[in-house]
């Protein structure tokens, strides 16, 4: 089989990746639906009903991100970029949606959709990765405030500012950096062609930590170690999913350009930067008080938007680029 996986030209590997993948995917649904099939509704399956359909949605949600990363794939690089900048663009629109603002911040919110996001990807598409780095937290952290100050508008200025910067910094610039990896170039290494295998691989581990924390909280239901901002969080539960999503990045060893404690050692920085940002997006949510930054429908797993579903990647994306980056002189 490895020889076989060896003949292959990068593009058949990362082709024959999505086949096996989406193979699970097909396979987990019919046993799910069949599971359906002799679910019995009454009281004493209450329990069991519930369970049922919280795997439901996260065989759901597996199934929507598993096609978004097949479509930038099969897309291109080009096509990739523009994907991600929509996806960016409706998940900014999520989080500013539920953030009150005034007729002062209109100037703001043009600039962010419409200047900082098309710029932001284009920077991206076009491997300008020094500028691309810098550019928000730096050019735009100061315009924002500006283009607000030149409305006239000083009523709770430091916090609606504050709220947008934070709303580009998670959609935009965290959400940019998922098509960078797409892009990222290994010169001393021969994985030309192999960037989507970065890609699977951040994503399945931080999927992962998340999925077994939430499954671990499920069965021990542990007391949440922080209650005034999650009432699942618990440490012991969190320390469960970054091991699993670790220990996964090292068996993913195979198809990056890192050794299998490297690839532990990356897992272990993506999980924890995306489990801590998902932690931080629940505090807004509280903050908000709201529990979805999507539709306020019933959810069994609290997510119902699309920034509920890829925040953990926003915060663990960036950290994980910049440390192959770094580590690899990418």
């Amino acid at each position: 089989m490895n020889a076989f996986l060896r003949s292959l030209t990068p593009s058949q590997q990362v082709g024959t990746l999505f086949i096996a993948v989406f193979g699970i995917l097909v396979l987990t649904s019919v046993a799910a639906f069949l599971l359906t099939l002799r679910e019995r509704r009454t009281p004493h399956d209450e329990t069991r009903h519930a369970e049922l359909e919280d795997f439901r949605q996260l065989l759901a949600t597996s199934w929507g991100m598993v096609v978004v990363f097949w479509l930038a794939w099969a897309s291109g690089e080009t096509g990739a970029t523009l994907l991600f900048a929509v996806i960016s663009f409706f998940a900014l629109r999520e989080f500013m949606t539920l953030s009150p603002t005034r007729r002062g911040d209109h100037r703001s919110l043009v600039l962010a959709f419409f200047v900082v996001l098309p710029l932001q990807f284009w920077l991206v598409g076009t491997r300008h990765f020094d500028l691309f780095t810098v550019f928000i937290p730096v050019y735009v952290f100061l315009a924002i405030p500006v283009a607000s100050a030149l409305s006239g508008d000083p009523q709770r200025f430091l916090e609606r500012n504050a709220k947008l910067q934070w709303g580009v910094m998670v959609c935009i610039y965290g959400m940019s950096h998922v098509p960078a990896l797409f892009l990222l170039q290994f010169p001393r290494l021969n994985y030309e062609g192999k960037q989507a295998f970065l890609v699977f691989f951040v994503v399945m581990v931080v999927q992962t930590c998340m999925l077994v924390q939430h499954l671990v909280t499920r069965r021990l239901r542990p007391a949440p170690s922080l209650p005034g901002i999650s009432s699942s969080f618990a440490w012991r539960t969190w320390s469960w999913g970054v091991l699993a999503g670790s220990l996964l990045g090292a068996l993913l060893s195979f198809i990056t350009p890192f050794k299998p404690v490297q690839a532990l050692l990356a897992a272990f920085v993506a999980c924890v930067a995306g489990s801590l940002g998902h932690l931080v997006m629940k505090a807004l949510k509280r903050d908000r008080g709201v529990t979805t930054w999507g539709p306020q429908t019933r959810s069994t797993t609290g997510a119902n938007g699309l920034l509920d579903r890829m925040d953990a990647l926003c915060f663990g994306a960036p950290i994980f680029f910049h440390s192959v980056r770094w580590y690899f002189g990418a």
